[in-house]
């Protein structure tokens, strides 16, 4: 009987779903609108660049149904803690998935769920390795190809123009290389195989230098890495570039983690997803060595070797009476003669370490992580009344016991923390489906202002684990297909001071969205947003010799429309608007947006005008575009004007596929765009972008 229900749930349902997904590939799905339903409001303590590429990275690397654990499920924010148990029970019930379409038969996943899910799940039909050897695996994998992308401002930066010279003879400093853009990536992968990638990048006014000492080989940066997959008892052999993301990411958080959004349940919880290879062009964040996984039975133990070049500036003070590390620059930048004198200037080594215990059925999770860094010179930053507590010194070691259980449909989590100054730092958590229309979710965490963690990203109001006390609640509640209303609150605290804010200080933040699509082209939701965080008052409005804080009250509104008014015809429609009080000052500002997309035959388009108008910068305005295939675009709509951009996407053949992008923003209320060596002499901007993608087995 079992066999026969599902011959005959995938034989509807296969019809059904794939007819409305067929064209959901790599090409033209909707990853930006997939983000934006992660990244509810955007703000400048989030790493969109690296958070887009881990999120582009679950994309290519599909997770296998009949081989994926809860973590990995829930590492895609997808699904609620009833649907992942669900999903466990009905694969230990029938078995082996035959199709990826079989998901609408489990209870709870409705057609929405499922056309999420999609483009990130697999089933292996078979293992790949055949007969052919590695190499020939490589050169023969579909999935082969390379793109290379040039981007370039057409308005002259001051930085492009001739130096002026001053009074004592010298130049002004000047970008040493040309503008433009550009970016070349090589990659062949096959899931649970291999993976081989390599990225260059040049940024604007960086130059082509062969220099070895400074690590610049012809293109300002150069990635690469080769991982091997299931090689016996090694889960995962990669060399070159990798980042790993283990517990709750107190040590190891350099996962697809995106923090406080309109998902505001299943985002809070972090994944154990291991070690993966690095592939952004963020210069950054990232270890660069050999790692390893190895599984017996219930026990995983990874180990992680990188010796990788860091950017600082090097100093020497005489009352020290040594060299030192003044600041760790991370922007990755190479275009004037002090940003290339910075490059690579020291070293840092780190060794990691993971073991892991999993039970029988994968529902008790128990995990220890360490992490020993050495720079190669002393870290000495300079003494402001906000960094007491931060990290001093030449070495770092910190330790974490995490932990997870899961059962039914509730989800306990936690991890704890210690690094070598002797700070500690507690997460934990329960999310939970209380019935099949309420989810829930309770994280509370503790870090301390002397808890130096170099590659944690847990969850939290800052950027960093670091100087923070918080509780987080989080609820979604969906009656019907049509209706769904998410909310959290956020209640924090900041021992320590901050930069910015030179005293203790609190604040919270809480977010509402009301979704209704009655019908399946047609959607619309609302959203409201209030954070309020104390902050200095600036020197100019402070009376007192004394800093001075003042609570800063912040909301952001937002009305979205999607509607598809036919298979080859799409428009959005938003109105954001947001105000901003602060020491007795109310400032507001607005954006108006409208998106259309087409397609016609070998031919995709994406366009959009905006017009804005904010106040000042607290007010900017962050709204997602639509870029060339696996690029970032999230820019600030600052001041008075208008922004436009046409994106054109045309596959010649089955091999050769070309994007082109225009984008412009025309001021009405300034003369001059930018600062320093970016400014631009002008009212407007305007960016050009082309890019080319060539698959060398379609």
């Amino acid at each position: 009987m079992k066999a026969l229900f599902r011959f005959i749930f995938l034989v509807i349902w296969s019809l059904v779903i794939h007819a409305e997904s067929k064209a959901q590939n790599q090409s033209n799905f909707d990853i930006e609108g997939f983000a934006e339903e992660l990244f509810a409001t955007q703000d400048d303590d989030l790493d969109y660049e690296q958070l887009y590429e881990n999120l582009l990275q679950r994309f290519l690397n599909p997770i296998d149904l009949n081989k994926c654990t809860l973590d990995d499920l829930q590492s895609l924010y997808i699904l609620s803690p009833l649907q992942l148990n669900n999903f466990m029970g009905y694969r230990e019930n029938f078995g082996k998935f035959l199709s990826i379409y079989e998901l609408q038969a489990i209870p709870e996943f409705d057609l929405a769920t499922v056309k999420k899910l999609l483009p990130f799940v697999s089933i292996s039909a078979q293992k790949h390795t055949s007969s052919k050897n590695l190499p020939q695996r490589i050169i023969k994998e579909e999935t082969a190809y390379i793109i290379y992308r040039y981007r370039r401002f057409l308005e002259t930066r001051k930085g492009f123009t001739p130096p002026d010279t001053l009074n004592n003879g010298l130049l002004t400093s000047r970008y040493i290389g040309s503008p433009g853009a550009h970016y070349l990536r090589l990659r062949s992968q096959h899931a649970q195989d291999f993976s081989i990638g390599i990225t260059l990048d040049k940024d604007d006014g960086e130059s082509f230098t062969w220099n070895p000492k400074s690590r610049t080989y012809g293109f300002n940066f150069f990635s690469y890495h080769l991982t091997l997959y299931n090689q016996g008892n090694f889960q995962i052999i990669t060399l070159g570039d990798y980042q790993a993301q283990y517990g709750q990411g107190l040590v190891f958080g350099a996962g697809f983690s995106v923090g406080k959004g309109a998902e505001t349940i299943t985002t809070t919880r972090r994944s154990s997803t291991g070690i993966r290879p690095y592939t952004s062009s963020m210069e950054f964040g990232f270890f660069r060595g050999i790692a390893s996984t190895y599984q017996k039975g219930k026990i995983e133990a990874s180990i992680m070797v990188s010796d990788v070049s860091r950017d600082a500036n090097i100093a020497l003070d005489e009352s020290i009476g040594f060299e030192h590390i003044s600041s760790l620059p991370e922007s990755g930048y190479h275009r004037t003669a002090t940003e290339i004198e910075r490059k690579a200037n020291t070293a840092e080594k780190n060794l990691g370490i993971n073991i892991n215990y999993s039970s029988s059925d994968r529902n008790f999770q128990l995990g220890i992580n360490s992490l020993l860094t050495k720079l190669q010179f002393p870290y000495i930053r300079e003494d402001q009344a906000y960094n007491q507590f931060e990290f001093r010194g030449q070495n770092n070691h910190t330790h974490s016991v995490y932990w997870s259980y899961n059962f039914q449909n509730h989800f306990l989590f936690g991890e704890g923390a210690i690094s070598k100054s002797g700070g500690k730092a507690v997460v934990a958590g329960l999310m939970s489906s209380l019935s099949p229309h309420w989810d829930f979710v309770l994280h509370i965490r503790n870090y301390d202002r002397n808890f130096h963690s170099f590659y944690g990203n847990a969850f939290g109001e800052g950027s960093r684990p670091i100087n923070e006390k918080g509780i987080y609640l989080g609820t979604s509640f969906h009656p019907n297909k049509r209706w769904k209303w998410s909310a959290y609150f956020d209640q924090f605290k900041f021992p320590w001071l901050r930069y910015r804010s030179y005293a203790p200080s609190s604040g919270h933040e809480w977010l509402q969205r009301l979704s209704y699509s009655p019908k399946k082209t047609t959607s619309i939701y609302f959203q409201i947003r209030e954070e309020v965080k104390d902050r200095n008052i600036t020197s100019e409005d402070n009376d007192y010799p004394i800093y001075q804080l003042s609570t800063g009250k912040r909301r952001n509104y937002l009305i979205n429309l999607d509607h598809q008014i036919s298979k080859a015809l799409a428009i959005r429609s938003r109105v954001q608007m947001s105000s901003f009080e602060f020491n007795h000052q109310l400032t507001k500002g607005y954006t108006i947006v409208q998106d259309v997309s087409a397609s016609l035959k070998k031919w995709n388009f994406s366009g959009r005008v905006a017009l804005f108008d904010t106040d000042d910068y607290e007010n900017r305005q962050y709204v997602f575009e639509k870029n060339v295939l696996w690029a970032f675009s999230i820019p600030s709509y600052y001041g008075q004007g208008m922004r436009y951009y046409l994106l054109a996407q045309y596959k010649m053949n089955r091999k050769l596929t070309f994007w082109t992008r225009w984008s412009r923003t025309t001021y009405t209320d300034r003369n001059a765009i930018g600062s320093g060596l970016q400014e631009i002499e002008g009212h407007r901007i305007t960016e050009l972008t082309f890019q080319l993608r060539y698959q060398f087995n379609k």
